[in-house]
């Protein structure tokens, strides 16, 4: 894992980029929160949450219901995928 909360993998299968709809987000916090919740997901390398779009960006070899289990918890909801 490097300084910025991201993990790197050698040698894997080409990561892959998802975009989701997340209702609720708001604000910065906000972004922040969903984004927290989604880097500690098992293989992704990557998140950009952005509020005013009501959209996540997620990077990695992804399961979208640990996806959707983890904005959940953070106190959103993922509407599915863009």
């Amino acid at each position: 894992m490097d300084g910025h909360g991201n993990t790197h993998r050698t040698g894997a299968r080409p990561m892959s980029t998802t975009v989701f709809a997340v209702d609720g987000m708001s604000c910065g916090h906000c972004e922040k929160t969903v984004s927290a919740g989604l880097a500690v997901l098992p293989g992704v390398t990557a998140v950009t949450a952005d509020a005013k779009a009501g959209r996540v960006t997620v990077t990695g070899d992804v399961d979208e219901a640990g996806v959707r289990a983890a904005v959940d918890e953070a106190g959103f909801v993922l509407t599915g995928r863009v």
